[in-house]
Order: C-alpha cells, then structure tokens, then sequence
C-alpha cells in the first residue's frame, strides 16, 4: 500500500514537472516567434523568418511534449487505434498560406497576371519542398485559385504529407458535373481532401502589362511609372487592377467561404498568388495600405496561422520535419506530428 502510494506521488510529480516544462518551453517559444522575428515587409524575403532556430531552451521536441500516456491527455489531439489522429481539435484550427511556386513567366521575367501559365521546374521543386515544410500539418480542405500554377503547388505539396490523403477537385459548375464527380466510397471519401477553386483567389489581373518583360516595360515607360503600377496600393495598371480592387474580392471570399470553415475547426491550405494572399495578410494582421504595398512573399513558402478563439495568431513558416525543435507549431499541432511518428 506504501508503495503503491509512493508511485502514484512519483506520478503526479513527473506530471506536473512535465506540464512545468512544457509550458516554459512553448512560452519562451512564443516570445521569439511572435516578437522577435515577425515576418518581414521590406526587401528582406519571408522564407527565412524561423530558418536557423534548432532548439528551444534546449529543450528536444520529446522534453516539450510529454506523452499523451504521462498525463492522461491527449495535448489536444485525439487518440485512434493506430496511433494516428485526424487533425486537432475544434478549439485550434491551422490555416497555412502558398504562394505557388515559380511559373515559367516568372523565370522568363513576364507581367502574368490572370494569364493562366503553369510552374516551370524551379517551382515544381519549390512546391515538393513547400509540401515537405508542411507534412506534419492536418488539412482538411484546401482552397486555390483559378490558376494552374496554384493548383498545381497545391498538388503537389499534398505528395510530400505523411496522411497521404488524395486531393480531389470538387467540381460544382454544373449538376452535371457534380453528378459525374460523384465518390461513392465512404472509405474513399476518408482518404481525400476536397479542393475548392475560387477566381477570387486569383491573381491580380495586370490589365494591358499582362505578357509584356518587365524590364522592357520599365525601359519604355521609366522605372517610376512601372514602380506606381506594380506597388502603389489604389492605382491600376490600364486597364488592370490594383491592390486594392484584388483585395476586395480575395478578402471579401475568405471571409464568407473560408473563416467558417476555420472556425468549424477545419484545418485549411490555400494555394494562390502574391497579391491574393498579401490582400488575405493584410486582413488578418491588420496591415495599413502602406504595409502591405511593402510585404514580399517568397514563392513556395509556406505561412502557418493558429486560430484560436476567433483570432489569428501567426506562428511564421515551418521548417520541416527533419529539424528537431518547436519552431512554428503550437502544443496541438505538435502532438498531431508526435502521432503520426508513432504510427510509423
């Protein structure tokens, strides 16, 4: 009897030793994620927000999280038979950002806009490694523009993530469609993620630049007129939009189509262009027109957002699962990885 009341103190001490641990770790975490290396707007590009960080305090992911078995919690991830789980729970969802990779009018320095040009292999590259910084994230449902180049690092990316879960484009244009794209699996169906594609999410369109080179553009209309078109936040290119009119449609669909989703407690990627998600940025940091005008987006770099209780909470780029270390994921979120681990 002594001993067994021994144990069970022991127990308990490792318990709340472990909780004590944990909590310092992803506090001391959140003060260089959050504080000390917010996510650029200048000339400095984002893909290196959270790159060199390796440990916390020193801390190995398995010192910060403690077996769901230690406690008797799950850490917010529930437990199945193998040892996987589908996503957090409801309380905590994850909404990750793409901007697609390279297409082959970037690498030919082209104004692309709404013209609809696929990756070249620079960004297919850039959208495998994309999909490997983000393995260990849930996604239940991805959203992407219109545009090839989107949907295509969206697929991609879903090749490297370790559920292995199919992305399936939901057609909805007609009945007709819907009919023929009918799954009649219920087992099939769990092992899918459906993707929505949405010309809100689209680039914005360059109007009368669209296919012109950059450089010869500037060259015959001066730098400074070409500086106005590309990056002031109220002034189109002929004939084109500007940030602002890309902003009202891109933000105006997130927050119908997308916010309840998140708020459901569904884990969300979406897949689309610099200007679409620096529109989406500036809606969830609440950026100024100057701001976001200044924010750069690295192609095929991915960006991690925590909801939780209705607010945004950015959490900066993943690094991949080979790194040991918290880096951007949250106490659920790395529970999640923990289980996909186990049920190697």
């Amino acid at each position: 009897m002594a001993a067994t009341s021994c144990l069970t103190s022991g127990i308990r001490t490792l318990t709340v030793t472990s909780r004590i641990v944990q909590e310092q770790g992803l506090s001391e975490y959140a003060k260089v994620s959050n504080l000390s290396v917010p996510f650029n707007r200048g000339s400095v590009n984002i893909s290196h927000s959270l790159g060199a960080v390796s440990n916390t305090k020193g801390y190995t992911r398995k010192q910060l999280f403690v077996r769901a078995s230690t406690n008797g919690h799950s850490n917010g991830a529930s437990s199945e038979a193998n040892g996987a789980t589908a996503s957090p729970p409801s309380t905590e969802a994850a909404l990750i950002l793409i901007r697609h990779g390279e297409s082959l009018w970037n690498q030919k320095n082209l104004f692309t806009g709404c013209v609809d040009v696929p990756l070249s292999q620079r960004g297919v590259d850039e959208a495998l490694e994309a999909g490997r910084r983000i393995c260990d994230i849930p996604v239940d449902i991805i959203y992407t523009s219109a545009l090839i180049r989107a949907q295509m690092t969206a697929m991609l990316a879903m090749t490297q993530h370790r559920k292995k879960k199919v992305p399936t484009v939901l057609h909805n244009e007609s009945d007709r469609a819907t009919e023929w794209s009918t799954i009649f699996s219920e087992e099939t169906k769990e092992e899918t993620i459906p993707v929505i594609t949405a010309w809100e999410l689209n680039e914005r369109m360059y109007g009368e630049l669209q296919g012109l080179n950059k450089k010869e553009t500037a060259d015959k209309y001066g730098d400074d007129q070409v500086k106005v078109w590309r990056r002031s936040y109220d002034i189109p290119p002929p004939n084109g939009e500007s940030l602002a009119m890309c902003a009202e449609r891109a933000v105006k669909y997130f927050s119908e189509q997308v916010e309840p989703q998140l708020a459901a407690g569904k884990n969300v990627l979406i897949s689309a262009h610099g200007n679409s998600l620096r529109s989406i940025i500036m809606y969830l940091d609440k950026l100024t027109s100057q701001e976001v005008i200044e924010l750069e987006l690295s192609t095929g770099i991915p960006m991690l957002y925590v909801v939780k209780k209705g607010k945004f909470l950015r959490r900066g780029s993943p690094t991949g699962p080979s790194v040991q270390g918290v880096y951007a994921l949250t106490r659920s979120l790395a529970a999640y990885r923990d289980q996909l681990d186990r049920a190697v």
